[in-house]
């Protein structure tokens, strides 16, 4: 399916800091990042076409089963308007932002808003970790993990390098990637660790993160382990937050009254599915084909962009991902970190937010917080993080598992006008 001619914008986009915010509601943090974004765009709730929400927990946490974006957008003014609820794991917010293009694309409206927003800090931490569980097909739950730690198989966690904490499932998984990676390409537990120092090092910058404490790398090898060669600093926390992202076409951003100088052009959004394939092909992974696909659609390759967010759960994710959006070969990706090339100042800058390790990951709201750091950078306002002259940058946002890979992945590129 090809995409319609006209262009669509970025008008507004802004996020809550992430984190845990115990005395703050769901719905608060919602309505912090529309009001924000709605400010940014300089538009008002009454100009918008259509609303997408994103939210995971909105159900198992907090009892929302059904509607959750009517429920959240009821008390935060929106209504009315079509609303539609996006699930698609930690890829719904990023899926949201692609529905609400579409949207525009279609006719049906000229101006319309992406907002995820999860709360996961809850009183029962047991009960946040299980929603993990939920991200695969739960029927087959125990032949899925056996498959996918067996990816690991072949390198021997050292002595002292497994917690005994309780910790997801998923991140058992995490660390059997990570070692299928270091067997078949010789990828080190340091090289690793240095994405995750990168990423801390980068949020230091970031008022909107988590965490903003900087890491050598030595500081990220001697931290807690979770499982090899996994250890804390390589992890998303569990986080709370909103992100909100609203949209124009060229019509919506004269009606607003917005001008194109601050406005930041779609130049493509794509979303794939898993795909049956093996282990040992890389180049038919999801992200690297939806990958290929959004160049196409933007005229444009890996060598043309200047930075990116990429979904980086643990360490390793970013890793896999820079090589599946073609900035370096299959394997290179450690090496590549280790040599600083993802780092500001690099060759390609990579989660100059601080990354989901970082910056945090409250499902929903993650894709669309990747939006907004991009955004930021593009119109050149990023401050101590800012990538000098950056022109086109790169997104990626997966969630979920079937098979050997992401349930569904979203790529963005976004063009400063």
């Amino acid at each position: 399916m090809s995409e319609s001619s006209e262009s669509i914008y970025v008008a507004g986009a802004a996020m809550t800091v992430f984190g845990r915010h115990p005395e703050r509601a769901l719905d608060e943090l919602a309505g912090e990042a529309l009001r924000g974004a709605l400010a940014d765009a300089g538009c008002a709730v009454a100009d918008l076409g259509a609303a997408y929400y994103a939210g995971v927990t909105n159900g198992p946490l907090q009892g929302q089963i059904a509607i959750p974006g009517q429920v959240v957008f009821s008390r935060i003014g929106v209504e009315g308007i079509p609303i539609f609820n996006v699930e698609n794991a930690c890829a719904s917010g990023s899926s949201a932002f692609h529905l609400a293009v579409q949207s525009l694309q279609a006719g049906t409206c000229d101006v319309a808003l992406a907002l995820g927003a999860e709360k996961m800090n809850v009183a029962d931490r047991a009960k946040a970790m299980a929603v993990f569980e939920g991200g695969w097909d739960v029927a087959r739950a125990e032949e899925n993990f056996a498959t996918l730690v067996a990816m690991g198989e072949g390198v021997i966690p050292p002595p002292g390098s497994e917690s005994d904490r309780p910790y997801s499932r998923f991140m058992a998984i995490y660390a059997a990637m990570c070692r299928q990676h270091m067997k078949t390409y010789g990828t080190t537990q340091r090289q690793i660790a240095a994405v995750s120092a990168k990423n801390h090092g980068h949020s230091v910058h970031n008022p909107y993160s988590q965490f903003r404490k900087a890491f050598t790398v030595d500081e990220v090898l001697a931290a807690p382990p979770i499982t090899y060669p996994l250890t804390l600093p390589m992890c998303a926390p569990l986080s709370d937050g909103a992100a909100a992202v609203v949209v124009a076409t060229e019509a919506g951003l004269k009606r607003i009254g917005a001008g194109r100088g601050r406005a930041v052009r779609v130049a493509a959004t794509v979303v794939r599915s898993f795909t049956r394939r093996a282990l040992a092909e890389p180049a038919r992974a999801i992200g690297h084909l939806a990958a290929q696909e959004a160049y196409a659609r933007a005229g444009i390759g890996p060598r043309d962009i200047d930075l990116a967010e990429v979904h980086d759960a643990s360490a390793m994710g970013e890793i896999v991902q820079a090589e599946n959006l073609g900035f370096v070969a299959f394997g290179e990706g450690g090496p590549a970190a280790a040599r600083g090339d993802f780092t500001l100042g690099g060759r390609i800058p990579i989660n100059p937010s601080g990354g989901l390790e970082s910056k945090g990951h409250p499902l929903g709201a993650t894709g669309l917080g990747q939006i907004y750091e991009l955004v930021t950078q593009l119109r050149g306002e990023a401050g101590a993080r800012q990538v000098p002259g950056a022109r086109h940058a790169i997104q990626e946002n997966g969630g979920g598992l079937v098979g050997v890979e992401e349930g569904a992945v979203v790529v963005n590129i976004f063009a400063a006008t």
